[in-house]
């Protein structure tokens, strides 16, 4: 049937409103692109785009991460949920604070609103984190995957304690350093140290799954771990005690280096792969893994200088960003979605119902035509919008906004098409 493992998987009520919300918060971040494309052609710290940024990041991609971790924990640490109950107060939680945030950005209520929003938006990850340390210390498995997971979790709390920290500077001003510079340390650590650890972490399981690979070097996975971290930890500690930039570039290799070696281990994964066929969320993904040289390119030469203009050291942060959120990030999810939910679903209507009627296949669950149509138009979304802010050219990040806006669209179709499955009755004639 499927790779994925269901033994001691969570009740679907825990996993489906975290893919719904998600679904929904993905539409809503395309009208907010839509209603503030002239905001990317600014200073990338503007209102708009931070608001849009913690909309991408907070409601689209964290709680859809949400979700498919807690029906991946039994895949990657293969025990139980530590609590079911603790991710549902967790998931309203989340989503409230969401909402609240992205808002205070979005109308600059840095000094009012953000404090508040802040507060809530710590507890929900906290409580995120204290279920995912509690189901790891149940855990008997210690591998690799595993330890990226957890790092990747110990380093969302770092995130988010920074983020709460610069919320409350805006009332309360007592840090050292403008907001920008603990903005940069922010983000580095989020996307890097939540984001991409914890990618590779599942993903290292994942990938030789679904393409069906054996005899992997997990060696280049530690390599990766250790260069990545170190260099993380490293421009971290610089930036927040010694600021010495010229040794920057040293860690910005460390983590490129280490990220080449994830990204060799994928392609071995790919060369030794039975599964010849890719499927639509084995596309989205193997663009995903091709499309992180363009941020780390983009962070070396930011990291270098080269003396480039201010105007254009500010489009180069916004690709920077955007490449990361929506290159990587968001075309991993869009792709890992065909390959969490539909199983999610089919094991919820049908676990039990294997022998007794004739049952579809998860894929079956939605439609691949329309997966294939967003995968396509999200391609062009992608590049519409770094020619449009690479070159200033407003028209083309219009074109894309609404192109994002069909694959929202077109998204949302598949996702409550899958959720709202109805189980079929056909009895089968074994007896």
């Amino acid at each position: 049937m499927s790779v994925l493992n269901s033994n001691n998987a969570p009740d679907a009520s825990v996993v489906k409103p975290h893919f719904i919300f998600s679904s929904l918060s993905l539409l809503i971040l395309s009208v907010m692109i839509i209603l503030a494309d002239s905001s990317f052609l600014d200073a990338y710290f503007n209102t708009k785009i931070v608001a849009i940024t913690h909309m991408a990041v907070l409601g689209w991609a964290i709680m859809i991460v949400f979700g498919a971790l807690y029906q991946l924990i039994p895949v990657v640490f293969e025990t139980s949920l530590f609590s079911e109950n603790l991710a549902k107060f967790t998931f309203w939680i989340s989503s409230f604070s969401v909402v609240f945030l992205t808002y205070s950005f979005w109308i600059g209520a840095y000094a009012t609103l953000l404090p508040y929003a802040a507060s809530l938006m710590f507890i929900s990850l906290l409580l995120f984190i204290v279920n995912i340390l509690l189901s790891y210390k149940n855990s008997k498995l210690k591998n690799n995957s595993s330890k990226f997971v957890i790092t990747a979790v110990l380093w969302l709390a770092i995130t988010e304690i920074i983020g709460t920290l610069i919320a409350f500077n805006f009332m309360y001003t007592f840090l050292s350093e403008i907001h920008l510079h603990y903005l940069k340390i922010h983000a580095t650590i989020g996307l890097i140290g939540w984001f991409l650890l914890l990618i590779i972490g599942v993903s290292s399981t994942l990938i030789p799954m679904f393409f069906v690979s054996h005899e992997l070097k997990d060696k280049k996975l530690s390599i990766a771990y250790y260069l990545i971290n170190f260099g993380l930890i490293a421009l971290s500690v610089n930036w927040f005690f010694i600021h010495q930039n010229q040794f920057d570039i040293l860690f910005w290799l460390s983590i490129a280096i280490g990220i080449l070696f994830f990204i060799s281990f994928v392609y071995d994964s790919y060369k030794k792969r039975m599964r010849k066929i890719l499927d639509i969320g084995m596309k989205h993904t193997m663009l995903s893994i091709i499309s992180l040289v363009l941020p780390f390119a983009l962070g070396l030469v930011l990291t270098l200088g080269f003396g480039i203009e201010q105007v254009l050291i500010y489009r180069v942060v916004t690709v920077y960003g955007f490449s990361i959120i929506f290159g990587f990030i968001t075309t991993l999810i869009l792709g890992q979605t065909y390959k969490t939910l539909p199983f999610v679903i089919w094991l919820d209507k049908y676990k039990g119902l294997v022998g007794k009627i004739k049952t579809p296949m998860p894929r079956e669950l939605y439609s691949e035509k329309i997966a294939n149509i967003h995968f396509y138009f999200y391609l062009l979304f992608i590049i519409s919008m770094i020619l449009g802010i690479f070159f200033d050219k407003l028209w083309l990040i219009r074109i894309g906004s609404y192109l994002l806006l069909i694959v929202a669209v077109l998204y949302n179709i598949n996702v409550f098409k899958m959720v709202s499955h109805k189980v079929k009755t056909e009895i089968t004639n074994e007896n």
